[in-house]
C-alpha cells in the first residue's frame, strides 16, 4: 500500500504517519510547515519507507505527481486557531478551502482508492443538544470553522459527482503528544502544560464547569486507519471520546488545585460542552475510543518535557491575543 499524508508533519499528521508506517505502508508526506514541525517525524528520518516534500498544497504543478500509484490520501493540512481566523480569513480559505480542492482534484486525476478528509466540530457551533450527531445544524461561530466546513462540503461534493471514495471523519478536541506548542492561543492542552511547567496559575474560562470531549490522537488515527480500511464512501462520521470532561477536571488530572487557577472571563461563540455522539461510527464501522482521559493525561505528563516550548499565557496575554475574538464574536452580547 502507498498512502499520501498531508500535513504529515503536524500533530495529527505525524501521528497517521507513524501507524501507516507500522501498518507497512510506503508514505509520502506533504506540507509546508506553516504549523507542522519535521522533528515529529525525526524519529522516522531513517525509515525508507518514508518520504517527506516541503511544499503548499496549493501548488498543483508541484505536488500532483506526488500522487501518482497512491492508494489512500488522508488529508490533514490546514490552518487552526480562531483569532488568526478573524484576523486573517483570506490565508485560511486559501489553505483551507482552495488547499482542499487542490488536494481533492490531484486524488482524483490519479484515481485514489481512498480520500479521507478532516473535518472539525467547531463546524457545529453551539448545538442545540448533546451528545451531537452527524444531523445537528452546521453554524460556524468564526472563519476557522467555515472553512473547514467548506472544505468538507467540497470533498463530499467530490464524492457525489466524481465518484471519489472519500470518508469525512469530524473530529472533537483532539490532543496528545506532539500538539502544536507555538504561534497563537489555542488549545486548552498547551496553555495549561505551558503553565503547570513555568509553576503559573492555568487560566481557566468561566467556571470551568464547561466540558469537552477530550479525545486521544492514537483514537482519532484508528478511527481514521478503520474508516480507510471500509469500503464506505460519501459519509461523514463524528470522533469523539464517547465522553465530555469539565476543565475543572483537567487540571485536577494535571495536578493543580483551586489555588492553582486564575479565572479569566467567558468567550463568545463558546459552546458550553461539546460531546460527540458516536453511533454512526459504532455501528457503520465498529470503531469505538479506547484512550480514557486519565490515562492520555498520564501519557502527556511522562513527555511533558515537550511542553517546554510553549508559551506561558497570563490573564494579560490571553486578553491581548483575544480582542479581536471579543470584538467580533461578542458583539450580539453588547
Amino acid at each position: 500500500m502507498k498512502s499520501l499524508v498531508t500535513g504529515g508533519c503536524g500533530f495529527i499528521g505525524s501521528h497517521m504517519v507513524d501507524r501507516l508506517l507500522k501498518e507497512g505502508h510506503e508514505v509520502i508526506v506533504i506540507d509546508n510547515c506553516s504549523t507542522g514541525r519535521p522533528a515529529n517525524l525525526e524519529h522516522q528520518k531513517d525509515n525508507p519507507n518514508l518520504k517527506v516534500v516541503f511544499a503548499d498544497i496549493c501548488d498543483s504543478e508541484k505536488i500532483e505527481p506526488l500522487f501518482e500509484g497512491v492508494d489512500w490520501v488522508f488529508h490533514f493540512a490546514a490552518l487552526a486557531d480562531i483569532v488568526p481566523s478573524i484576523q486573517r480569513p483570506e490565508d485560511y480559505f486559501h489553505s483551507n478551502v482552495d488547499g482542499t480542492f487542490s488536494v481533492l482534484q490531484a486524488a482524483r486525476k490519479a484515481n485514489v482508492k481512498r480520500f479521507m478528509y478532516t473535518a472539525s466540530s467547531s463546524c457545529y457551533g453551539i448545538p442545540d443538544k448533546f451528545p451531537t450527531d452527524e444531523n445537528a445544524e452546521i453554524r460556524p461561530e468564526y472563519p476557522y470553522a467555515l472553512t473547514k466546513r467548506l472544505g468538507e462540503e467540497l470533498a463530499l461534493h467530490w464524492a457525489h459527482v466524481y465518484n471519489m471514495p472519500v470518508v469525512s471523519l469530524c473530529l472533537f478536541n483532539v490532543y496528545g503528544p506532539r500538539s502544536r506548542t507555538s504561534g497563537t492561543y489555542g488549545a486548552v492542552f498547551g496553555v495549561f502544560l505551558g503553565q503547570k511547567l513555568a509553576g503559573k496559575p492555568y487560566t481557566v474560562v468561566g467556571t470551568g464547569e464547561q466540558t469537552r470531549d477530550f479525545t486521544y490522537v492514537t483514537d482519532i488515527v484508528d478511527a481514521f486507519y478503520t474508516a480507510a480500511k471500509s469500503d464506505i464512501t460519501g459519509e461523514r462520521f463524528n470522533v469523539g471520546s464517547e465522553h465530555t470532561y469539565s476543565v475543572n477536571r483537567l487540571v485536577e488530572l494535571l495536578g493543580g488545585t483551586e489555588a492553582d487557577v486564575v479565572h479569566i472571563p467567558k468567550r463568545p461563540g463558546e459552546p458550553d460542552c461539546t460531546w460527540a455522539d458516536t453511533t454512526k461510527i459504532n455501528n457503520m464501522l465498529g470503531w469505538h475510543p479506547q484512550v480514557t482521559l486519565e490515562e492520555g493525561v498520564g501519557h502527556i505528563l511522562d513527555n511533558i518535557d515537550y511542553w517546554r516550548e510553549a508559551p506561558v499565557w497570563t490573564p494579560e496575554t490571553i486578553k491581548d491575543a483575544t480582542a479581536d475574538w471579543f470584538k467580533y464574536l461578542g458583539k450580539d452580547d453588547k
